[in-house]
């Protein structure tokens, strides 16, 4: 799908050469491939994965901090890597695994200048990407990769490139109060000329990973127009409503508090379910019971 032209100040040839400037995410290409490998086999022992997360120190202090966290509720603090694996499970390793290089990578090319709470932003990216892959669980689609987990990890990185490419832009948009976040998304198509949604969608296409992930990042705001892959858009949509909900705001944007249910009303939950009361009945008991788990959890994890 190609990106609209532009309305804003900025031509589309500038826009697409100012995002090709910024620094580009090492780990989406190789999000530890053989964590992920040992993690997916039958035959691996816990042994094993904990020596592979042993030499990586970051990924060893948030699996420790994880596990010691309110979530889990230990009596006794964990120090050891392998007993952490067994208190976490294979499910939350990986995701864990693929969570820490890209918030490290998108940490690095966020700029120190703009004095942002940029921990809300990784606290959100990781919840969405939770979200996302709780959502779609509940659905008939069969997702048998890591795509749903990804594309909610990376649904805002545009707004980090919007960041790096254009920061004086940026810091009038995360100065203003905004009614919602499509109101959000009209701002900076006026002072730049493409949302961050645009602009992450054209980022990761740099980056040539699968359409399904760049479509459903560039048209989360309005699923419909992913076309095929507008069931992964819908998904995100609506997961990031449920994290703002949750308490954990994407951390820049000044947004009216969220009425409980609001995700039900957008139209990623029409494509989702399609007046399917049954799967949307569970979808909203599987919300409910996140939600409840989620600020403790990323505690842990950011």
């Amino acid at each position: 799908m190609s990106t609209s032209p532009s309305a804003g100040p900025y031509l589309d040839d500038e826009i697409r050469q100012r995002i090709e400037r910024c620094p580009k995410l090492a780990s989406l290409q190789s999000i530890n491939r053989k964590l992920a490998g040992l993690v997916n086999s039958e035959q691996s022992y816990t042994s094993q994965i904990a020596e592979i997360i042993r030499r990586d120190p970051s990924l060893t202090s948030r699996l420790l901090r994880m596990v010691n966290s309110v979530y889990f509720g230990l009596s006794a603090k964990v120090n050891n890597i392998e007993e952490a694996v067994l208190y976490l499970g294979l499910r939350q390793i990986r995701e864990l695994s693929m969570a820490t290089p890209v918030i490290e990578d998108m940490e690095k090319i966020s700029p120190s200048a703009l004095k942002l709470p940029w921990r809300e932003m990784w606290q959100h990216s990781i919840g969405t990407a939770i979200m996302t892959r709780e959502i779609l669980a509940t659905t008939n689609l069969l997702v048998d990769d890591d795509t749903d987990y990804i594309i909610g990890l990376l649904h805002n990185v545009g707004k980090v490139v919007l960041a790096t490419a254009w920061p004086h832009e940026f810091e009038r948009i995360v100065g203003l109060n905004h009614q919602d976040p499509e109101a959000v998304c009209a701002v900076e198509r006026e002072l730049v000329g493409w949302d961050h949604a645009a602009i992450g969608g054209y980022y990761l296409e740099k980056h040539q990973l699968a359409p399904e992930i760049v479509e459903a990042i560039r048209n989360h705001a309005h699923p419909s127009l992913a076309g095929d892959h507008r069931i992964f858009a819908a998904a995100v949509q609506v997961a990031d409503l449920v994290v703002r909900k949750a308490g954990i705001a994407s951390g820049f944007e000044r947004l009216p508090e969220m009425e409980a249910g609001a995700w039900m009303q957008v139209e990623g939950w029409g494509i989702l379910f399609n007046e399917n009361e049954r799967e949307a009945s569970l979808a909203q008991a599987a919300i409910e019971n996140t939600m409840a788990r989620l600020p403790s959890m990323l505690s842990g994890m950011v």
